[in-house]
């Protein structure tokens, strides 16, 4: 009898070990991403406090906080610091928040994969307890995690059109991402994404709405920052050094070779596949080519530099171990290898890979604008057998696992004893 009520509550069990590890994390003042304390302490608090006195003030001068993150999550934070919550009552609160990301996970594997034992997609949806970015910005609030959560739901009503095509989960969809994106204005270009796929699926007139209700949504966004110039969007970031900082760029070759290899350490543990390994080392000759010609291209005008910051794993240990760039050179290269393998004749998996980088604007490029964005990504809107190839061996969950496990103890290594 125990044994069967374990076997049935497996799942739950391991999610009240691991929320009592976040609250436990919580306790402790748990910060795996390293810039998750300075970013709540010295760039949110200081808005929140002032926007719970006066909120038309702090908003006109928003831009003077040197935030570079939209201030709708914080105004709404800061109506619970204006009735008297205390801080860390706010943080618990957010905290608490940020577990709809795991449900509404779990609700779009559900949807996806409707024929899989549901105990495992909900392991697979608790992995996301183990990212560092996650367990970081979930502690120490953070606009960017809600608006993942919004954005999230707005993919759960996209699957949901997919597969009923009713018209009313089309609008929930592009009114979750608008929510979304004036939370975390990055996740805004992903409306190329949906209105690419209701272009074939939904008719001349009903469009027509759609992108008129869109334009409708961003006019106080455009009236914010452009009539009132409230042009936090442009706002500089910290560089390494005490009191530098990084202006506002896009080099573009700097996203594409960052971005992809960042994308390639989170699809690491989903492309364990024998089949998809032996078709990537059999690329076609012209293929290569014209890969190595792209990469070359933009291997030419790549000039990001450590003094940045970020940059992502492959980035951070090529100039750590070898203090330049030529590992890292080399895994951007297989990177964008995979991709464009993942891309060929798909243009929906083209377009996901090209938002993600579209969606960074600045100079600075981190891990955490990634995790657990790719792991998710994976198994919602990129199209491609191996997700469900991925279900075929339970053995696959475990290797998620342990790859967040390692990825938390590089985490813990380097912020404790190499920072």
């Amino acid at each position: 009898m125990n044994d069967n009520f374990y076997k049935k509550n497996f799942g739950l069990i391991v999610f009240f070990i691991f929320y009592l590890s976040l609250i436990f994390g919580f306790y402790i003042d748990e910060n795996l991403n390293y810039g998750a304390i300075p970013d709540w302490k010295y760039t949110d608090l200081p808005v929140i406090n002032d926007l719970s006195f006066n909120i038309k003030k702090t908003l006109l001068n928003y831009e003077s906080y040197g935030h570079r993150h939209s201030p709708v999550y914080l105004i709404f934070l800061s109506l619970f610091k204006k009735i008297g919550i205390s801080i860390d009552g706010i943080r618990l609160l957010h905290l608490n928040l940020s577990l709809l990301l795991i449900y509404f996970f779990y609700k779009c594997l559900v949807l996806k994969f409707s024929k899989i034992e549901k105990n495992i997609l909900l392991l697979l949806s608790l992995s996301v307890f183990l990212s560092p970015t996650f367990r970081s910005l979930a502690i120490w609030p953070s606009s960017r995690l809600i608006g993942l959560i919004f954005f999230l739901i707005s993919v759960y009503e996209f699957l949901k059109f997919v597969k009923t095509q009713k018209k009313i989960n089309m609008w929930k969809n592009i009114t979750f991402l608008i929510v979304a994106s004036y939370v975390s204005p990055n996740f805004s270009v992903f409306i190329i994404f949906f209105v690419y796929h209701y272009l074939e699926k939904v008719n001349f007139k009903n469009l027509t709405y759609l992108l008129f209700f869109c334009l409708i949504s961003a006019l106080p966004a455009f009236y914010y920052i452009f009539i009132l110039e409230v042009n936090f969007l442009f706002a500089g970031t910290p560089g390494k050094d005490l009191g530098s900082s990084v202006n506002l760029g896009f080099n573009f070759s700097d996203k594409v070779l960052i971005i992809s290899s960042i994308l390639f350490f989170h699809l690491i543990p989903l492309l364990l596949n024998r089949e998809f390994i032996l078709n990537f080392t059999k690329l076609p000759k012209n293929e290569f080519l014209i890969i190595s010609i792209f990469f070359i291209l933009n291997l030419f005008f790549f000039d990001y530099s450590i003094n940045y910051t970020g940059g992502g794993v492959f980035f951070q240990l090529s100039n750590f171990f070898f203090n330049n760039n030529y590992f890292f050179y080399f895994i951007s290269f297989v990177s964008l290898m995979l991709l464009i393998n993942l891309s060929k004749n798909n243009i929906n998996n083209f377009l996901i890979f090209f938002l993600l980088i579209l969606s960074n604007v600045q100079n600075t490029i981190y891990h955490k604008y990634y995790d657990p964005l790719v792991l998710i990504l994976f198994f919602t809107l990129i199209n491609n057998p191996l997700s469900y190839k991925f279900f075929e061996n339970k053995n696959n969950i475990y290797f998620v696992y342990i790859f967040y496990l390692i990825f938390l103890s590089i985490r813990i290594v380097k912020n404790n004893y190499l920072s």
